[in-house]
């Protein structure tokens, strides 16, 4: 080859060096770009009998600076980061909502037991009675305000899951296409660079939707899964994600495959991690639904237990007490799927403060038996008998099925869910406030001995059919048989000692013990001392209640009692642990995010060492270049002249 073509080579090779360069200066600044290089060889040497000569230069191919490591590790970072960053933004919101010291409960919760309190000491006082009706209203209207803004939160959540969707549609969409127009362009020595990093960059961004596995494909392609291997690209076939609302809460949407004929096939939210969708998805199964449920169940434990003491006591018309709150009627959802023949209903009602869970549960139907299954834990309690005598009580709340149903029927039970939202007071009449108890106890003056009887009080056997006394009943002591007669001929008796109850039969005498509790019929009393022989004492119903509050101390008592998690915790306790376990899992995403943000910041550094465009580095290459291309054009010109010079040889 001769002197002019190798300096054509050089000449050329240089201007792609100095483009290639040019092209990595402009683009420093462009999101998910890779630099590049001109990689130069030789284009071989021609025998000439003496030896092999040169015959120049040639650009074999232009190379993009990418590690599929450090790639992925950036990529795995940032999910990561997108997931803390969106389950702290939301989670704060919760934290600032229950820890507010003047818009959260706690405030509302000591006005009304204040209320209660104030009641008590003056029961037969109107305007006590009117300021516990409003501080009790004023309490649940607190409880459903919390409730609503969690409500809206949850609306929110359904809004991030659905725009989260339609983009992770619309970027396997756009990666399908560029797969198929980068197998298209890709050759055996060559492959279009600016499709790469482009390609590269969508799957940064789709990654901050949703955590991805990327694989190789044929021809250049890449294939995208995500959660368990669930496929989302396929070569150059997108997979179509799609929202749906859940088959039994019509608030909650749901996310799985939208087929071509239409159907919709439900995916675990489980599968859903990393990213902007997981970060959501893990917010509301976790932070959000527990917040939901625990406020529900403060809500719920406050409305049985008041109720179940308030109705024990007696108002000021003499009447036995109604509820105070209205029942808490538990959420129940009725799944789609379930068959049409199906006629199964399912009905449940918060009865027992205490055994109540803030968790959720399923009622499955397995072709014999109804099993309701607690999901925090996975315990399994049978509906026995199935069909039903009468409902059957599960931590703390009555179930009741009717109808037939069908096999696979399946249903969801939220107790605690709606309960803060539908709690409301049953009573608009300050009347109508049980604040007395509806019996009175009395020790005559006649009586010779010392013996005392206690003021008295009432279970809920009381309010069993046939229990209520209508008439006092007179006890008598008798000093030869050291025992008491006197009580009402259809009750058994039952005397406690140190924790010890003996139950004697109606209708039997019954041994004089000096404090023992005495109870028969729901009612409950002590005698104490030494009473003399045919000294009485006498339990009946109160007939002057308007200045009695017995049953005003008790409701108000409930504020200290540990009536919560079967007796371990009260409201205010309860409560506090859910703004503790909120306020530490806010603490724990900004803890977290920090590091997130340091191992994005870390793994960006690594990545950009190999891929990012130096400056600096991309100047020297420049001058070098130039360089070169102006070498090369000597040479040409050096050619130029010899060959001149042979010409004028033969003139």
């Amino acid at each position: 080859m001769s002197l002019l073509s190798i300096g054509k080579s050089g000449l050329l090779a240089a201007q792609v060096g100095l483009s290639t360069t040019g092209n990595n200066i402009t683009n420093a600044n462009t999101a998910g770009y890779n630099r590049q290089v001109a990689i130069q060889g030789d284009t071989g040497t021609q025998y000439q009998g003496f030896g092999y000569v040169g015959t120049g230069t040639e650009i074999q191919a232009v190379r993009r600076y990418y590690d599929n490591f450090l790639s992925t590790s950036l990529r795995n970072a940032e999910a990561n980061q997108a997931a803390l960053n969106t389950y702290s933004q939301q989670i704060g919101q919760i934290d600032n909502l229950l820890s507010d010291p003047t818009a959260g409960l706690s405030p509302a919760l000591q006005d009304f037991f204040s209320g209660v309190q104030d009641a008590t000491a003056n029961p037969a006082s109107s305007a006590a009675r009117q300021s516990l009706l409003s501080n009790a209203q004023s309490l649940a209207s607190r409880f459903q305000a919390m409730s609503s803004r969690l409500t809206e939160m949850s609306e929110g959540v359904n809004s991030t899951i659905k725009s989260s969707v339609n983009e992770i549609n619309a970027y396997a969409n756009q990666i399908a296409d560029i797969n198929n127009a980068i197998a298209g362009l890709t050759t055996s020595t060559a492959a279009p660079n600016d499709l790469l990093d482009k390609r590269d960059q969508m799957l940064t961004e789709l990654n901050k939707l949703v955590k991805i596995t990327v694989t190789p494909g044929d021809n250049n392609m890449l294939n995208v899964q995500f959660g368990t291997g669930q496929p989302l690209v396929v070569g150059n076939k997108p997979f179509q994600l799609a929202t749906s609302t859940s088959a039994t809460d019509v608030s909650r949407l749901v996310v799985g495959y939208q087929a071509g004929n239409g159907n919709f096939s439900e995916l675990p939210d489980a599968v859903f991690t990393g990213g902007q969708l997981g970060g959501i998805m893990d917010f509301r199964n976790g932070a959000l639904d527990r917040a939901q449920n625990a406020l529900g169940q403060v809500a719920a434990g406050i409305a049985t237990a008041f109720n179940a003491q308030h109705v024990l006591g007696q108002d000021q018309n003499g009447d036995l007490g109604t509820n105070f709150f209205n029942p808490i009627q538990a959420y129940v959802g009725y799944n789609t799927r379930n068959s049409p023949a199906s006629t199964a209903e399912v009905s449940a009602v918060v009865t027992d403060a205490s055994a109540l869970t803030a968790s959720d549960y399923s009622v499955d139907y397995d072709g014999t038996n109804f099993n309701v299954t607690r999901k925090s834990d996975g315990k399994v309690t049978q509906i026995n008998p199935f069909p039903q005598t009468e409902p059957q009580v599960i931590d703390g709340v009555a179930y009741t099925i009717t109808g037939t149903p069908a096999d696979k029927d399946n249903f969801q039970v939220r107790p605690t869910y709606n309960a803060a939202n539908s709690l409301t007071v049953a009573i608009n009449d300050p009347a109508k406030i049980a604040l007395a108890a509806p019996i009175s106890t009395a020790a005559p003056t006649t009586n010779a001995g010392n013996g005392k009887i206690t003021a008295g009080s009432v279970d809920k056997n009381y309010l069993t059919a046939g229990n209520a006394l209508t008439a006092p009943a007179t006890l008598t002591f008798d000093k030869a048989s050291g025992t008491l007669s006197g009580f009402p001929a259809d009750k058994d008796v039952t005397v406690t000692v140190g924790g010890t109850a003996t139950v004697y039969p109606a209708g039997t005498p019954v041994p004089y013990t000096d404090g023992a509790n005495i109870s028969f019929g729901g009612v409950n009393f002590a005698i104490s001392g030494t009473p003399a022989d045919l000294d009485t004492f006498t339990v009946g119903p109160n007939t002057s209640g308007v200045g009695d509050s017995r049953n005003g101390a008790l409701l108000a008592g409930l504020q200290t009692k540990n009536i919560m998690d079967n007796g371990k915790a009260t409201f205010q306790t309860t409560y506090a642990q859910m703004v503790n376990f909120v306020g530490t899992k806010a603490r724990e995403s900004q803890i977290a995010g920090t590091a997130a943000d340091a191992a994005v910041k870390q793994a960006t550094n690594s990545q950009q060492a190999v891929s990012g465009v130096n400056l600096d580095e991309e100047a020297a290459n420049l001058l070098r270049y130039q360089q070169a291309y102006q070498a090369s054009g000597k040479v040409m010109q050096v050619a130029s002249q010899l060959f001149d010079t042979l010409l004028s040889l033969g003139n």
